[in-house]
């Protein structure tokens, strides 16, 4: 689920005194989820539905009177970050209803989300956000980007020497069907990308769902499987478009494509590349290093657009930042700026290696002087401090400081999450 936007900036933050967030009642669902979906400019929202998604005890709402005019909730997730699954704040249906925009409400709501998120144990917070100019300042910085990419059929042939597996065969069959067969196989792909989340009952329901109105057929599914089980999957659906001359002309759309041994990724993209009648391939959302893109004869070929993915928030930064993996050996002080989570605010000593990390209150001269926001966006190991030195938004105090640390974080893989939440 989106996150929609209050606006580029409230007119007064210090009315976010003014506001008391609140966990809502379950009467009030209903209502929440009007504003959320008038925020967003949707269509009417499935209350039910969503109330499936959505845990009541980490949702927060704004009242003026009996009107909820603000929510936001968050999802307790279980997501691969850096050193390993942890437990994540998956921030989502942030909204306020259009009267009451800059009036202190999001500010009031997000302060008050960052303090329970704390309370629960979670020292990361992530979301996906619709607007990029709001939630940096809320300390949450872009730390993953995705692509989505258009590919003429005629121009996507694989390399000869694209890993092939002759063990390896293909079963296709409705989504609903290999639901069972699916989820074991994003299970195992989830740990192996950083920014994936092991997703519950509640969000297949949510992945295998087939909107109305939607233009393109019911979903498909194609898994990859050899005599241990399934090794692959991809999650497809048509559209049956002619020409004037009555030559076919069908699109198919690829919404996720999820595999555990590389031969089954080569299989799946074949499939899909090479079904009968479709001219072109489309992905709304792919990891920027998806394999698709190496496995081409003409990577040139598939028309690329980079958009932001998932972005992220260190609720506890010191706990966060021990608990993470690094590529190098690294010993920098940092002085941090948090308006909204004091306690982050301050200098403190980084020492880690590849074995383990430490980091702890210090009276050092700092290293690096920066924003928490910009810690966020290094964090998955997908975003550049460097990038932010060169703009000029944070400030080198030991020369070298930010390469090293920029190195420590490293990752070889892209962070990623396909499924927006």
């Amino acid at each position: 689920m989106s996150i929609p936007a209050d606006g580029a900036a409230e007119a007064d933050p210090g009315q976010a005194a003014r506001w008391s967030p609140r966990v809502p009642e379950e009467s009030e669902f209903p209502a929440i989820v009007r504003v959320v979906g008038e925020a967003l400019l949707g269509g009417k929202n499935d209350a039910e539905f969503y109330r499936g998604l959505t845990d009541l005890d980490r949702t927060l709402t704004v009242f003026d009177g009996p009107q909820p005019v603000g929510s936001t909730t968050s999802h307790g997730f279980t997501m691969t970050l850096p050193g390993g699954p942890r437990p994540v704040a998956a921030v989502s249906a942030v909204g306020v209803w259009p009267t009451h925009r800059r009036r202190g409400i999001l500010s009031a709501l997000m302060r008050r989300q960052l303090a329970d998120i704390r309370a629960r144990g979670e020292d990361v917070a992530a979301l996906f956000a619709s607007e990029g100019g709001i939630y940096g300042r809320f300390g949450y910085g872009p730390a993953a980007a995705a692509v989505s990419f258009t590919l003429p059929t005629r121009d996507a042939a694989l390399r000869p020497d694209a890993p092939r597996d002759p063990a390896l065969r293909l079963r296709l069959l409705d989504a609903a069907d290999a639901r069972k067969e699916i989820a074991v196989v994003h299970q195992a792909a989830a740990p192996q990308r950083v920014g994936e989340f092991q997703r519950g009952d509640a969000w297949w329901t949510r992945v295998l769902r087939n909107p109305p109105g939607n233009p393109f057929s019911d979903l498909r599914c194609a898994v990859a499987e050899d005599d241990a089980g399934p090794l692959g999957y991809v999650l497809y659906r048509t559209r049956q478009t002619w020409d004037d001359h009555g030559v076919a002309d069908c699109a198919l759309r690829v919404e996720e494509l999820y595999a555990t041994a590389p031969a089954a990724h080569t299989l799946l993209w074949e499939h899909v590349l090479t079904r009968d009648l479709v001219t072109t391939v489309t992905c709304d959302m792919a990891a920027p290093d998806d394999p698709l893109f190496h496995l081409l004869a003409d990577p040139y070929r598939a028309r690329r657009r980079h958009v932001d993915n998932l972005w992220i928030r260190l609720v506890d930064l010191p706990s966060a930042l021990e608990r993470r993996s690094y590529a190098a050996p690294v010993d920098v002080v940092l002085e941090v700026a948090d308006r909204h989570c004091p306690w982050n605010a301050g200098r403190w000593r980084l020492t880690a290696d590849t074995a383990a990390a430490r980091c702890r209150p210090t009276d050092q001269e700092p290293d690096i002087r920066l924003d928490t926001a910009h810690l966020g966006a290094a964090y998955l190991g997908g975003t550049r401090l460097g990038g932010y030195l060169a703009a000029g938004l944070l400030t080198e105090v030991a020369p070298g400081a930010v390469q090293r640390l920029d190195t420590a974080l490293h990752r070889a893989d892209l962070p990623y999450c396909g499924n927006v939440f």
